[in-house]
């Protein structure tokens, strides 16, 4: 009977974990080993750009690239992991339960978005998270010209100054005017609890945030926060009224909630602490990758981010690791000492930092340049080429 090795999740995380998995095994020639992925769907999501229109379009389809490494994909939702019996109970696509077994699993199971207990907050907010909130946001801009105007019409909230939050924000002039008008006079408000614009980013990069924020018209809150939401608009903490047809929500992330299925020590945010091969501590069978992994990209304390830069390579080292420790082989550690920010910053352009500390690299057509081929090639799965896709899944390869 082959032995298996079952990677729960086909995000960026997911994907390049099976993929180096096969790699390895197709190295030293084996044949007894089997590897499965088990997701909702056989599509790689790409969700660092669901702030951008046409959102339905971005996907990658992942069952001829599976096919020709010969990884089988199962469908399903993942309802529980039995660590103690190595195995995973799950819906399949008809909603029946069934029960997988495995001999090593990699948890590729990613973030979502946490919405706090505010009034309202779950009936008239929309965010840019999955893929069937953003086309339902998209559904509803694109709905607002049917509207009678009123400046609250043609106002969209962003509550949270963090990365999504600002790439969403500088968007939604160009997506409202596409379709309200070219000359019609939209606000786009960004509510922060940060004392500044951008707080959190650097300082380097918030030169480039506040100059793209003027030339948009994109107007900062800071030092505030979002107490309620209702069909018209927000009120914040002191009081203070924003009437808006539009609040998207883009504040807090937490981990897969099957990391609480493990034994295992989290981090605030619900991310498995792994060792430097990925191994789940107190785990002898289970890897994390991804946005479940609180993982060290160096020896100077950083901790890789809720990012597919992090997940791809992160993928690379626990599907290989997951691999190797089952074939009884070295492990290749995980290091990502390398780190990068492009944050798109809409019709103005970008900005490119390199560095835990984003030291300003490129701005404007330079680094929106920079980002589109990041957002369209560098982020997709390979082809469909059993060669091809096997070579980049090698983990020493660099991410940025």
């Amino acid at each position: 009977m082959k032995q298996h090795i079952l990677v729960i999740g086909a995000g960026f995380g997911g994907v390049w974990s099976a993929l180096s998995a096969a790699r390895l095994l197709d190295m030293h020639d084996r044949n007894d080993v089997e590897i499965s992925v088990l997701a909702p769907q056989a599509e790689l999501r790409m969700r660092p750009r669901f702030y951008e229109p046409e959102v339905h379009k971005m996907f990658a389809p992942l069952g001829d690239l599976f096919d020709a490494v010969g990884i089988r994909f199962i469908k399903g939702t993942v309802q529980g992991i039995n660590e103690q019996h190595r195995t995973v109970r799950y819906d399949d696509e008809s909603g029946m339960s069934a029960t997988l077994g495995y001999d090593r699993l990699v948890l590729a199971t990613g973030s979502q978005l946490h919405r706090p207990g505010l009034a309202g907050i779950h009936q008239f907010t929309f965010d840019v998270d999955q893929i069937e909130g953003a086309v339902r946001l998209e559904n509803h801009l694109k709905s607002l010209k049917d509207r009678p105007y009123t400046p609250a019409r043609n106002t969209v909230v962003v509550a949270g100054g963090g990365f999504t939050g600002i790439e969403t924000a500088t968007e939604m002039p160009e997506r409202l005017r596409a379709v309200l008008g070219a000359d019609s006079d939209v606000r786009v408000v960004i509510v922060d609890r940060g004392a500044q614009i951008a707080a959190v980013l650097g300082d380097d990069i918030r030169g480039p945030i506040v100059e793209a924020s003027n030339h948009l018209n994109v107007e900062w809150v800071v030092n505030a926060s979002v107490s309620s939401v209702d069909a018209d608009g927000v009120t914040l903490a002191d009081g203070t009224r924003i009437e808006a047809s539009t609040v998207i929500w883009t504040v807090g992330f937490r981990a897969s909630p099957l990391t609480e299925h493990l034994t295992a020590v989290r981090d605030p945010q619900g991310r498995l602490h792994v060792d430097d091969n990925l191994k789940v501590f107190g785990q002898d069978n289970v890897f994390a990758a991804g946005d479940v992994a609180y993982a060290a990209t160096d020896d100077v304390g950083n901790f890789a981010a809720m990012s597919c830069q992090h997940a791809i390579c992160l993928g690379r080292h626990a599907g290989n690791n997951a691999a190797a420790d089952l074939l009884g082989i070295e492990p290749t550690p995980y290091r990502q000492p390398k780190y990068v920010t492009c944050l798109d910053l809409g019709a103005w352009g970008a900005a490119f930092t390199e560095g835990w500390d984003r030291q300003l690299k490129l701005v404007k057509h330079e680094a929106k340049e920079l980002k589109t081929q990041i957002n369209t090639i560098w982020i997709y799965p390979p082809a469909a080429d059993r060669a091809a896709a096997l070579a980049a899944a090698n983990p020493a390869i660099p991410v940025a």
